[in-house]
């Protein structure tokens, strides 16, 4: 990380620290007072998600369902799968707080970036002690993708939006099967809401 100076704040992101068992203690030998952000969305969602955006870079990938489950039969999850298996976030976090006490997260709701990003936003500001800066001003909706995009920045001739990797269409998934995925996903939900303190609302 470079050098950050009194009054700075140095950011840097990658999905994978969350998820990756030697993460924490990587991050607390470099600083054990790091603040740390996880943004998290519907284990559901977030797994087809995972999956639609694979299977853009390898269309010959099997059905999400043949991923999914061991077994059609039985119903059993495969949570060696890596889209699975992201999306035990109380599994994750439990990793974390081994190393970082619960003060030092923030967990900003997927959903709630797509519906009320200035809100988001302001927690996160609040969180790391700026001044509240970004608000409704800053952002608009595109209805294209689906998503709020920045503003044109001063200075700069176009707005800033998400890249094409993201608000692409998703398969058609059986209901069955994202019903089985959600049973499966309720006790570690919970278990999460539990541990982070937040009511997530996946249902």
């Amino acid at each position: 990380m470079p050098r950050t100076l009194d009054g700075q704040i140095t950011m840097e992101k990658t999905p994978s620290y969350f998820v990756t068992k030697e993460a924490p203690s990587r991050v607390c030998t470099m600083n054990c007072q790091t603040k740390l952000i996880v943004v998290v969305r519907d284990p559901v969602t977030r797994a087809v998600s995972d999956y639609t955006q694979t299977l853009s870079k390898n269309p010959g990938l099997p059905s999400f369902q043949s991923l999914a489950l061991k077994n059609s039969t039985t119903g059993l999850i495969d949570t060696t799968w890596s889209a699975v298996r992201i999306g035990l976030y109380a599994k994750h976090l439990e990793n974390w707080l081994q190393h970082f006490p619960l003060s030092h997260f923030l967990f900003v709701s997927g959903e709630r970036l797509v519906s009320d990003p200035a809100g988001e936003m302001g927690r996160v500001q609040d969180f790391l002690g700026l001044k509240r800066v970004v608000s409704d001003k800053h952002f608009y909706f595109n209805q294209t993708k689906g998503f709020p995009c920045l503003k044109k920045p001063e200075g700069s001739s176009r707005p800033r939006c998400l890249g094409k990797s993201k608000g692409r269409p998703h398969p058609q998934i059986p209901s069955e099967v994202l019903q089985r995925l959600r049973d499966f996903y309720r006790p570690f939900n919970h278990r999460f809401y539990q541990m982070s303190g937040q009511d997530f609302g996946w249902e």
